[in-house]
């Protein structure tokens, strides 16, 4: 059966299956439709569906030029009809792996799709996970709902119309199994999709040689390892080393202003060693899908073997107080020239949690705006690439973004810059600006050193 499955890969004539549409889904979908193989991107958010069809982007580093490249090669299109999904030789999942409000993993969205692929799965189909998670997702969650999956035929009796039960699937014969972790980097110019090494770990062998072969027609370089829970640790380690050296210059940040060091100096100093560092930098909190959720999926899981992961929560804990650090530093300043925190207007530059994306998981930013809406301030917010503001898991703010110009800045006791994008006019703003809280160093790196700039 799998024999049959690599034909079709290599002949390019397997149709690729993608569930979830979002920054990792629609980049890999874009990747196989315009490599010449059919693609269908499955979402169960409609709004998505037409935009598509009629080739426009709702991810800004997402062009709509590769899009309706996509879409007028008839190589690709997207649907929410689930139905569609025996249609695919190869289903790809690339859904959400949020926490809940207990920090413990929300496996809601991988449960949905494994239900629903165990529906309609058929002989020769392969599924591969990348969303994050912990150790053993994989094999825990969905094996058991696609082995117990009734292989079924029509009845050989004419007169019987109903469908009869044959057997049950066998992974690594009916069908394969494998993880591989996405390994995004929103609008990073110097790596996309197909050209990020991705590392690929199978159920049986079989599996492994199929995943192998799917994703080495789009990617630059594969790594297998020995099953999907190596996979799935692969991309925990990844991302608990980040968050931890951040915690570290975080808390060295913390430290550091106690004793009136820069950190940023000192950072840019231990940067000239050529071995035995590498920089990492503080920040007003951690953002994006991964780094600040995927150490807790570890440290959840661990406790399962009876292990205290005490070096991982430590870093969470450092990292996730920066918002509060950065309200203190903000109270601090405004405090230096007679101004309380509390009646004070602040307009929090960059909502996005990176320069120059429209990303809005997890942002910092949104943390901000809560603590100095507790504290007695009044918030307005720009970012260009985020006219307003989603709704997410936890926030719902009726906020858009003010435009930035010479009388908006002087109306603001104090401008708190939580995201450096790159378009920020910061000569303009310190020009224009009464005080600024700068939690990126990105006025310094624009050459400007001003009075009325404060580092946070």
């Amino acid at each position: 059966m799998h024999n049959i499955l690599l034909k079709k890969i290599e002949n390019k004539t397997a149709v690729i299956g993608i569930i979830g549409l979002g920054y990792v889904g629609l980049p890999l979908a874009l990747e196989y439709a315009l490599k010449g193989f059919k693609t269908i991107g499955f979402d169960i958010d409609e709004r998505k569906i037409p935009l598509l069809k009629s080739g426009k982007s709702y991810i800004k580093h997402i062009s709509e030029e590769k899009i309706k490249k996509a879409v007028n090669s008839k190589k690709f299109s997207a649907t929410s009809d689930f139905t569609r999904l025996p249609e695919a030789d190869a289903i790809i999942i690339c859904v959400p792996t949020p926490l809940n409000e207990h920090r413990e993993p929300d496996m809601t969205f991988i449960e949905n799709s494994g239900k629903i692929i165990s529906q309609y799965l058929r002989k020769g189909q392969f599924v591969s996970l990348e969303s994050s998670t912990y150790p053993g997702t994989t094999e825990e969650i969905l094996l058991p709902m696609f082995e117990k999956a009734p292989i079924i035929q029509s009845s050989v009796n004419s007169k019987q119309s109903a469908k009869v039960k044959i057997k049950q699937f066998v992974v690594g014969k009916d069908f394969f199994l494998a993880f591989s972790p996405e390994r995004e980097d929103p609008n990073n110019p110097n790596y996309s999709t197909a050209t990020i090494p991705k590392v690929v770990g199978g159920v049986t062998p079989n599996c492994l040689k199929v995943a192998l072969a799917l994703y080495n027609q789009v990617i630059v370089k594969t790594i297998p390892v020995s099953s999907p829970r190596a996979a799935e640790a692969t991309k925990l380690l990844e991302n608990i080393y980040r968050s931890i050296n951040i915690a570290l210059v975080n808390e060295l940040k913390m430290v550091f202003d106690r004793m009136n060091i820069d950190i940023w100096e000192v950072v840019k100093a231990a940067s000239t060693k050529p071995f035995g560092f590498q920089p990492f930098y503080p920040g007003p909190g951690l953002g994006g899908h991964c780094i600040p959720i995927d150490p807790f999926y570890l440290t959840w899981k661990a406790r399962e073997f009876e292990i205290s992961t005490k070096f991982i929560e430590l870093a969470g804990e450092i990292n996730t107080y920066m918002p509060y650090y950065v309200v203190e530093k903000a109270g601090e300043v405004l405090n230096k020239f007679k101004k309380s925190l509390n009646g004070s207007k602040v307009l929090i530059l960059g909502a996005s949690y990176k320069k120059d994306i429209d990303d809005m998981r997890e942002s910092p930013s949104l943390k901000l705006i809560e603590i100095l809406r507790e504290k007695g301030a009044k918030v307005d917010y720009n970012d260009p690439y985020v006219p307003k503001l989603p709704k997410t898991r936890k926030y719902n703010y009726d906020m858009k973004s003010v435009v930035i110009n010479k009388n908006t800045l002087a109306k603001y006791d104090l401008v708190l810059l939580s995201t450096d994008h790159s378009n920020y006019d910061y000569k303009f703003i310190d020009v224009n600006a009464k005080l600024i809280l700068d939690t990126r160093n990105a006025f310094e790196k624009n050459g400007i050193k001003s009075k009325k700039v404060f580092k946070g």
